[in-house]
């Protein structure tokens, strides 16, 4: 499974930039979703996402970014 394609699919306004492999794994996405909340909150919401992905060893180490557009500019 594509990683960026699936999370797109949950976070449709998103910017995604997935890069990496095994324990190098980074993801940045930066998403109208994340407005207000704080960065655990966040981190929360996308692991959330990513679980199944975890659980079957697909992803098992995540670096991972989480900003607000509000941030980025």
């Amino acid at each position: 499974m594509d990683i960026s394609k699936f999370l797109q699919f949950k976070f449709p306004e998103a910017d995604i930039s997935f890069g990496g492999e095994d324990c190098s794994s980074h993801l940045l996405i930066v998403s109208e979703q994340f407005e207000g909340l704080t960065t655990l909150k966040r981190h929360k919401l996308v692991l959330g996402v990513l679980k199944e992905h975890f659980q079957t060893g697909e992803l098992h180490a995540l670096s991972l970014t989480t900003k607000s557009p509000s941030e980025i500019s």
